[in-house]
């Protein structure tokens, strides 16, 4: 009884019960329907999940490919598709085409968009030139380009309606996330952290593109935005994101950019989302907690102002970015109804905080970590393990987990039905010296040399079940990559995710037993959704491509016995190329038409 009540509970509010108040009304009912998919994460909890089930755990095993689509880029594809009534909508890796695709042709192209953007943004883009999808509200869908523009098109005639320059190719500012629309707002955010750049989120007017107001991520409180209102749990104390550094320098050129993903709860209208790691990755040269890196933000999306923060790795060592996401759920945890933020960090612990306060609830490891022994509830800070600290001019052997993390970027799903996460992620640990860097705008400000490897058990990547109210993994499933794509669940207890080897998977929800797989053309990094097409069906879309940071030695081919190679990461991957090669492909399956 308790898990139903529970379950009921939770899948109003995945399905839009959080959105009964007067507040992007439009995005909130598109999100509600199940036939369509108007935003990256699905829905403004980012749980990923639909309430389809005509594709089940019973019948999954007949999916049959429905049609194709070559994007005829070949770099890293991350983004999701959305749906949106009977269109399609892709956004690529650079350079950045808008595809419109019927559904009611099999993916016939109604019109592409160019943006042309700037050769030059390919070569200050950290990790690929990926772009991590779009968003469709009012009529229009808004992408970002990685050479800092955002970008409005009309959703029926492919027309723009307006693009706005935010930030610098020059500076080594680049945009690879998917924006959200908030109360007529577009939010997105800056990437660059191995570059210098000082990290900011944004909003536009989603009208004509106007900036309302940009908060930067470190500084000054007017900077940052921070007032009277702003109440994090664990510190106190004024400029903060200024005092906690050596100098106004070093927090100017500090990181702590936005190019992962934000929330939004209508109820107490608040957006979250992460910050990315202090620069340089040599913690030597910025003594301080170098807040607000590595941290989670609570804001007012009309005005920007914090209403909370917490830094999940104060004075990172390891390139811990905080952007995962931050799915919100409302759960009855030891007996009393909570209103909770999740969260799975790079740090290799699984967070569950109360979202109103920011005060953690739990905090668990999910993989393999010898750098945080535990996180302290009462104060929020992570017990640092010794003997894994970075030193000057010397290799620090076997740190875990790697800078990619216990989990990148690859969004995690939730399901209401199961009450379980799943969560794709990676078993990586890595090798360490750093050295003195100087800064040199546009150019790569890291001061350090990494090495990644395997993890405990030679896999490199989990697929994970995790319950967020007992804290406790109920299954996995090892693959021998990274598990760099993300993660969807469906009401058929049926839970999709792709691999780099070339398969792209359902499993059961309650078990993770296999239950069907395709070999696609390329390894699989982008983010499975599914939709109900115009003559009623169910289906089940994803991009192929290799990519990303994870598959640079592919998408950048890369020599993979050099292992210091895309930051370290070649090291991990020398073997990626030879089961893999590149290639942008959107798959859609179905089941078969059922036989008179």
């Amino acid at each position: 009884m308790i898990r139903s009540m529970l379950c009921l509970l939770i899948s109003a509010a995945c399905s839009g019960w959080l959105a009964n108040v007067p507040a992007s009304d439009e995005v909130v009912r598109l999100s509600q329907d199940d036939g369509q998919w108007v935003m990256a994460a699905k829905n403004y909890a980012n749980t990923r999940f639909s309430g389809l089930d005509q594709i089940n755990a019973g019948n999954v095993k007949q999916l049959r490919v429905a049609w194709v689509f070559s994007t005829g880029v070949l770099n890293g594809h991350e983004a999701a598709p959305l749906v949106v009534k009977d269109t399609m909508y892709l956004v690529t890796p650079w350079p950045n085409l808008l595809y419109a695709l019927d559904l009611n042709q099999a993916g016939a192209i109604k019109w592409v968009y160019k943006p042309n953007p700037s050769r030059a943004a390919r070569g200050v883009a950290c990790c690929d030139v990926v772009n991590r999808g779009a968003a469709y509200a009012e009529g229009k869908i808004f992408f970002n380009t990685l050479d800092n523009h955002t970008v409005a098109v009309d959703a029926a005639t492919g027309k723009e309606a307006w693009k706005t320059k935010l930030g610098e190719i020059a500076m080594g500012e680049t945009m690879t996330m998917a924006p959200i629309v908030v109360k007529n707002k577009v939010l997105v955010g800056n990437s660059g952290g191995e570059m210098g750049v000082r990290g900011w989120i944004t909003a536009l007017d989603t009208r004509n593109g106007r900036i309302l107001w940009r908060a930067y991520s470190t500084g000054p409180d007017k900077d940052v935005l921070i007032g009277p209102d702003f109440k994090p749990p664990y510190v106190t104390g004024e400029n903060l994101g200024a005092t906690t550094w050596p100098s106004e320098t070093a927090w100017q050129i500090g990181g702590g950019t936005v190019w992962g993903w934000i929330s939004y709860d209508p109820e107490a209208d608040l957006i979250y989302y992460g910050t990315s790691n202090a620069g340089p990755w040599n913690a030597v040269q910025r003594p301080g907690d170098n807040k607000w890196t590595s941290s989670v933000f609570a804001r007012d999306p009309d005005t920007g102002m914090a209403r909370w923060a917490y830094q999940w790795n104060p004075h990172d060592l390891y390139d811990y970015d905080g952007i995962n996401e931050n799915v919100l759920l409302d759960l009855n945890i030891g007996g009393q109804d909570r209103k909770v933020l999740v969260h799975a960090d790079r740090n290799g612990y699984l967070y569950v905080m109360d979202r109103l306060t920011g005060e953690i609830i739990s905090a668990e490891p999910f993989v393999h970590t010898n750098t945080v022994k535990g996180v302290d509830l009462k104060t929020g800070i992570p017990d640092l393990a010794t003997g894994k600290e970075p030193q000057l001019g010397k290799f620090v052997k076997d740190i875990c987990p790697a800078p990619p993390g216990g989990k990148d970027w690859q969004p995690m799903a939730y399901s209401p039905r199961t009450g379980f996460l799943y969560v794709p992620h990676n078993n990586l640990c890595f090798d360490m010296k750093t050295m003195e860097v100087g800064y040199i705008a546009g150019t790569p400000y890291v001061g350090a040399e990494v090495a990644m490897k395997p993890g405990p058990g030679g896999n490199r990547g989990l697929f994970t079940a995790w319950d967020p109210v007992q804290n406790k993994k109920m299954w996995a499933i090892e693959e021998p990559f990274p598990a760099w794509s993300g993660a969807l669940a469906t009401a058929g207890d049926v839970v999709f995710y792709g691999t780099m080897d070339r398969w792209f998977k359902a499993v059961d929800a309650k078990t993770g037993r296999e239950l069907w797989k395709f070999r696609t053309g390329s390894g699989v990094i982008g983010q499975p959704v599914t939709y109900r097409g115009p003559d009623g069906k169910q289906y089940v879309a994803v991009l192929a491509g290799v990519g990303g940071w994870a598959g640079a030695v592919v998408s950048g081919h890369l020599d993979p016995e050099i292992p210091y190679g895309a930051l370290g990461f070649v090291g991990a991957m020398r073997d990626l190329p030879k089961v893999t090669g590149e290639g942008g492909t959107l798959y859609v399956f179905a089941l078969p038409e059922e036989q008179p």
